[in-house]
């Protein structure tokens, strides 16, 4: 009897020490997704180094070296991989299909996700009359996080002509209104397309971005003959305001910021540092070596790189973000800098620095790209080409914590 009551001590011994370390087994493992090993860069944060990155509960919850495996529910190897913010696309177009007048734009997540954009930023496609709908079309319905700048155009993007040319339809007073209410989505006011020889367009938007204290992007490529940047920036224009298509080439219709002989126009340094923001804002029309690269040469950087996603230039000469900013390290800008200027300096311009990085405490938006090494050629809206020899290609895209994106199945364990 006393065997067997020494048997079933022991027993109990036993499965109470398996109950007591599987219990911790399971406590240990409080990070949901681990990153391991992945050269971590973080403008935001000084970051540039190899590090692991934790995801918990959808927030960033550490950034370290060597963070235990034993940790984690899933390891990603990110070993020889580059691990991101999530991108952020300053200047794209979203309303897709609404109705036959929109311009059937394509819905985000087709396109974003894949390259490693999490927010993308619609430019303008709706105004405060048809921003409701592209909230339900659009934002509503999409991983991706879309925000928008809202057209100074009551009805935004419903043809170029006559809608956008109505001045009737460009009221201050109810697009701040809108901005206002919808101000979780809502992060600027937007000008495009305007023929007139006038600035109502401008200062009507401006006034609007006053009254809610937002930043102002404006399109300034419709005016024949083209009327004065540097009026703009010193007249119209407050610090904060965006002029999106800077590397734009086109005589006819624009003032471009590098002149004639290939020198960056004088006014256009003391803009920049009176605090206008320039955007690079590709697009099928509004891209040019020979604009981009003097000015990268003589020491312009521009504040943002974009796509100006839309249906005319996602198969053209822009393709996708990770393209352009191939392009820009074509010309000889570090990975750092086109890593920054997609995630930290955006977000910064449209005021949600809760984006763009890899902060404890962040919404867990991840990018993890790989370079690849060889002969690629980049062109521009003018069938420029430059040669290069790396190009970025995203490998995963983690959105508010869930795996939205695995080139190559990484995030599988074998």
């Amino acid at each position: 009897m006393k065997e067997l009551t020494r048997y079933s001590h022991a027993c109990l011994m036993t499965l109470t020490i398996f109950f007591v370390v599987g219990l911790t087994a399971i406590k240990a493992q409080n990070v949901d997704i681990l990153i391991k090993g992945g050269h971590v860069i973080d403008a935001k944060n000084n970051i540039n180094s190899v590090m692991d990155v934790a995801i918990t509960d959808r927030k960033i919850t550490q950034v370290a070296v060597n963070i235990p495996v034993n940790s984690a529910k899933k390891v990603i190897n990110a070993k020889g991989l580059y691990v991101t913010p999530g991108l952020i696309d300053m200047h794209a177009h979203h309303f897709a299909g609404i109705s036959e007048e929109r311009n059937g734009d394509p819905m985000p997540d087709d396109y974003t996700l894949r390259t490693g954009v999490t927010t993308s930023i619609d430019a303008g496609s709706s105004g405060w009359k048809s921003f409701k709908a592209f909230k339900a079309h659009t934002i509503d319905k999409s991983k991706t996080r879309v925000l928008a700048w809202l057209n100074i155009v009551g009805e935004g993007y419903l043809g170029r002509e006559p809608w956008e040319q109505n001045t009737g339809d460009m009221d201050a007073k109810l697009t701040a209104m809108s901005a206002r209410i919808n101000k979780e989505y809502i992060i600027g006011i937007k000008v495009s397309h305007y023929k007139g020889g006038d600035w109502i367009s401008v200062d009507r938007a401006v006034e609007a971005g006053k009254i809610v204290n937002m930043p102002v992007m404006v399109d300034f490529g419709e005016h024949n003959p083209p009327q004065s940047i540097e009026e703009l920036f010193t007249k119209h224009f407050r610090p904060g305001d965006i002029f999106t298509h800077c590397f734009a080439a086109g005589a006819n219709n624009r003032e471009t910021i590098v002149d004639e002989n290939g020198k960056v126009k004088p006014f256009v340094f003391e803009a920049q540092r009176n605090g206008i923001v320039f955007d690079v804002g590709h697009g099928a029309g509004a891209f040019a070596f020979s604009q981009a690269i003097p000015a990268l040469k003589q020491g312009f950087v521009p504040n943002s790189i974009s796509t100006d996603f839309n249906n005319g230039s996602k198969n053209a000469a822009m393709k996708d973000i990770l393209n352009v900013m191939s392009k820009f390290m074509a010309m000889g800008m570090d990975l750092q800098t086109v890593i920054k200027l997609t995630t930290m300096t955006p977000a910064k311009q449209i005021q949600r620095e809760d984006l763009g990085n890899l902060s404890v405490g962040a919404e867990a938006d991840v990018a993890i790209f790989s370079v690849r090494k060889g002969d690629f050629g980049f062109t521009d809206v003018r069938k420029t080409k430059v040669k290069g020899t790396q190009k970025l290609e995203a490998e995963l895209t983690i959105r508010a914590g869930s795996i939205v994106w695995d080139l190559n199945g990484i995030s599988i364990q074998d």
